[in-house]
């Protein structure tokens, strides 16, 4: 089959294809596992125009005009004689429509959720206009494609398919050798890796964890991100809490060395309230890192309904003590294990590939 990726979306701040190749490394890795069995094209917009070959797909940068009538975009698929098309993201109904008229009824059309909410009003009519030239849907936990069917959005759950959007480029590596890279200490070793927004939740995870250490005196917190929305009240915290040395503010790393801090701790922690998927928990437990996660349809999906880990009520921080409080009682590398193996054999840019395939094979 020929597969056809492609958005309407247009990132700007880059125009270096190789650059931009990297940065999305973690959702390519799907196409390279397709382009081993499949013709994989990809259609990527950036500042940069021209031709690329990367691991069996074939990628091609184009400037397209940004509108909602992508008439040269659409041509330059038909063009490509898919079999099917992917598009990226939900909020795109009156542009999936066009493309449905222009490639007709034999090109499947499947449209991969990446966190957006249904829409309400006049553009949610545009979305239940725009199912009815959609093939199927794409969402990291099936319950979240539910949601979309209950609002009214989408028609019919026959049309939901769970599928990871992303996986992980990391991969296990020794401890010891890690922790030369991040000099972290601590017994055990919670991370946090996300923004510093209210929909992640940082305060409550910090406060909960300010309070475990009175019993689990051993336990440290190490905090990376990428961007510092409540950073003031977060120190506000930790300059009046005793305990306030535990927690250690890293800030921005890297991505590629995310590999080592993965490999460092033992418990991946987060507070969100929504997830489209969870990238970092999913690369985390790539590295064999337990979760410690929030109880939200893309977590309870990417550990198995808590079997990986641990589950707690998102902004309960009572929920979240006492979720904490657990760690000192189950098996943490039993845990470890288990998320290691979930990923492998659920989470990986393989099985992702696979699901891919099945999907479309369901598609009559």
């Amino acid at each position: 089959m020929k597969f056809v990726f492609a958005s309407y979306v247009y990132t700007y701040e880059f125009n270096d294809p190789v650059k931009w190749l990297n940065r999305i490394r973690f959702y390519t890795g799907i196409l390279d596992e397709l382009a081993k069995t499949h013709q994989v094209i990809s259609i990527e917009q950036i500042d940069y125009e021209g031709e690329h070959i990367k691991d069996g797909v074939q990628y091609f940068f184009k400037r397209f005009s940004h509108s909602l009538f992508p008439v040269e975009s659409h041509r330059f698929i038909k063009q490509l004689n898919p079999d099917v098309v992917v598009i990226q993201g939900l909020h795109f109904p009156l542009q999936v429509i066009q493309l449905r008229l222009l490639l007709g009824k034999k090109t499947k059309i499947i449209i991969q959720n990446h966190a957006e909410r249904p829409f309400t009003e006049l553009k949610k009519h545009l979305q239940k206009l725009a199912d009815k030239f959609t093939d199927a849907y794409l969402f990291a936990s099936h319950n979240m494609g539910v949601e979309w069917v209950e609002k009214g959005n989408l028609s019919s759950v026959k049309k939901i398919h769970e599928v990871m959007e992303v996986s992980s480029v990391f991969t296990l590596m020794d401890k010891t050798a890690a922790i030369r890279k991040t000099g972290i200490t601590g017994n055990p070793v919670f991370l946090w890796v996300g923004r510093l927004n209210e929909n992640k939740a940082p305060l409550t995870v910090v406060r909960a964890f300010l309070q475990f250490v009175n019993v689990q005196l051993g336990a440290r917190l190490y905090m990376i991100y990428h961007t510092d929305e409540l950073l003031p009240q977060i120190k506000n915290e930790l300059e009046l809490s005793p305990n306030g040395k535990v927690i250690k503010l890293i800030g921005k790393v890297p991505h590629d060395d995310l590999q080592h801090w993965f490999n460092s701790a033992d418990i991946i922690i987060s507070g969100s309230h929504y997830e489209g998927s969870g990238t970092a928990v999913c690369e985390a437990m790539s590295c064999r890192c337990m979760p410690l996660v929030t109880d939200i349809n893309s977590f309870r999906m990417i550990t198995d309904n808590g079997r990986c880990g641990l589950l707690y009520e998102a902004g309960n921080e009572a929920a979240l003590l006492s979720a904490l409080m657990q760690t000192r009682q189950i098996n943490i590398a039993e845990k470890q294990k288990a998320s290691l193996e979930y990923f492998r054999s659920n989470l990986s840019f393989e099985t992702i590939a696979r699901r891919f395939e099945e999907v479309v094979l369901s598609i009559k």
